[in-house]
């Protein structure tokens, strides 16, 4: 059974850093990819960065260049590794894991992700 575990958030001033791991016990060897996710109050859920199984990776433009998701796959545990931070990235982060590609929403999609982390906050604050 998948489970996924996140850790690594806190309160951080602004242009500070942070790194979350998720460790995924149960990760089926031919996923498709993980990503990290966040939900603020009163938003949608927004992918932030995925890593696919064969090691490529991808991050929309809110946080691209700050951002930097890796994997240590002897400990089955996701990266995110967050620079730059700014009060907007304030938010509950998630790691999610898709077990396959349908095509039918983009590879970022939450839709996409069918097991999900209990989630980790953090909080941009001076």
């Amino acid at each position: 059974q998948l489970q996924l575990v996140e850790s690594g958030g806190g309160l951080v001033q602004p242009g500070g850093s942070l790194r979350l791991s998720c460790v995924a016990s149960g990760l089926p060897s031919d996923y498709f990819a993980i990503g990290w996710f966040r939900q603020a109050p009163g938003k949608e859920r927004e992918g932030v960065s995925l890593i696919f199984s064969g090691g490529s990776t991808y991050y929309p433009d809110s946080v691209k260049g700050r951002f930097t998701i890796s994997r240590d796959n002897a400990k089955n545990t996701v990266y995110l590794q967050m620079d730059s931070l700014k009060p907007e990235d304030t938010a509950s982060y998630y790691c999610a894991v898709a077990t396959y590609y349908s095509g039918y929403y983009h590879t970022l999609d939450p839709k996409t992700y069918s097991s999900w982390g209990q989630g980790t906050q953090v909080t941009v604050s001076s």
